[in-house]
């Protein structure tokens, strides 16, 4: 029988090779890693420029939700006062059919909106 090749330790020059060869390894993945990332943010066409355009457009489109939600709680309030209040029922004839009361002056001043009907 042939007698088993017995195991050397590695020397520290080894040890010192073979962590050396990982290190070298480590820092190249994370060369390449940093390289890609790097074009893929830079290049226009590929998904992550198209990804930040259409996080821009998500937060504008919110934005313009949160200004049409205001408008209709606006809108619902001004209803209610119509409904319930015959003086808003009286100012809002008044003001979109240019009434006045018999002996009333109404002075207007032109280039004004119509600040109630945006």
């Amino acid at each position: 029988m042939q007698q088993a090749k017995a195991r050397r330790e590695p020397t520290e020059r080894a040890k010192r090779r073979r962590w050396r060869g990982i290190v070298r390894s480590t820092l190249i993945s994370l060369a390449v890693a940093s390289a890609l990332l790097a074009a893929g943010l830079l290049d226009r066409n590929t998904g992550v420029g198209h990804w930040l355009d259409l996080r821009r457009d998500l937060a504008a489109a919110r934005a313009r939700i949160a200004q049409l939600e205001a408008r209709i709680t606006a809108r619902e309030a001004e209803a209610q006062a119509l409904r319930d209040d015959p003086v808003a029922v009286e100012a809002a004839i008044r003001e979109d059919l240019r009434l006045a009361r018999p002996g009333e002056w109404v002075v207007r001043e032109e280039g004004l909106t119509n600040l109630r009907n945006p």
